[in-house]
């Protein structure tokens, strides 16, 4: 994740508006972690110990430990006021969670350099690094989880061809102008719509990869599977066993 990245959702308006955001730019947000959670082969009443890279405002991480009651998380993301409305959404459940700042780059130093986790997980983080630093993260996914442990990413990606990313891209602003519903100047029109995207994907520093450079890093990474779980346009939960 760049320090550009991490500015970007440092800043207190961003933070604010971020859930209300992702509602109108990822209308499947909950439809992906619902299959994030329903891959992962594990009794709810197992005490799973997880890692969540880029915990955000803790959407992930709550339902997580909702489905799996005696379940523990470490959670790391890069914005320190993303993790403390994180802890306010989580409110008891914080209480099994442990929070670490920084760039998930250095995971292993963040993670405490523990081992034998049974799960990782990432929502909408990943795409913020490079092909290089993803294959980094990844590979010190692999040396935190435990023989057979599972990775699980929600995430967006690019199309293989410009015109296929054109017409995904057109679909998307659609799709938003029409949740907005005049609501929000931003989001008035799809020229407007179009510019704040623009903007939005600059200001992050975005990255995303096509589906098969996607699955490509899980395998180099040291995953003995990969696979796409769930794809719709540009959206993917993706992932992979140890």
């Amino acid at each position: 994740m760049t320090q550009k990245s991490i500015e970007a959702y440092d800043l207190a308006q961003r933070v604010q508006s971020y859930d209300a955001d992702m509602e109108l730019m990822h209308p499947n947000r909950a439809k992906m972690v619902d299959v994030a959670l329903q891959v992962l082969p594990f009794a709810t009443d197992m005490p799973i110990r997880a890692v969540d890279l880029g915990v955000g405002t803790g959407y992930l991480t709550q339902r997580f430990l909702d489905r799996f009651p005696n379940a523990t998380v470490t959670a790391i993301d890069g914005a320190r006021a993303m993790i403390d409305l994180a802890q306010i959404r989580l409110g008891e459940s914080a209480a099994r969670v442990k929070f670490a700042a920084g760039d998930f780059r250095e995971l292993r130093r963040l993670a405490g350099n523990a081992r034998n986790f049974d799960a990782a997980f990432s929502a909408y983080a990943l795409h913020h690094l490079n092909a290089s630093d993803k294959k980094s993260v990844l590979k010190q996914v692999v040396d935190l989880l435990r023989p057979e442990g599972w990775f699980i990413n929600a995430d967006i990606i690019k199309a293989n061809s410009l015109e296929i990313e054109r017409r995904v891209q057109q679909l998307r602003v659609a799709g938003i102008v029409k949740r907005a519903g005049g609501r929000d100047k931003r989001f008035a029109d799809a020229m407007s719509t179009r510019k704040f995207l623009d903007d939005l994907q600059a200001n992050e520093a975005d990255q995303p990869l096509t589906l098969a450079e996607d699955l490509a890093i899980l395998r180099d990474a040291g995953f003995k599977t990969a696979a796409a779980f769930w794809l719709e346009y540009r959206e993917l939960v993706s992932g992979g066993q140890k």
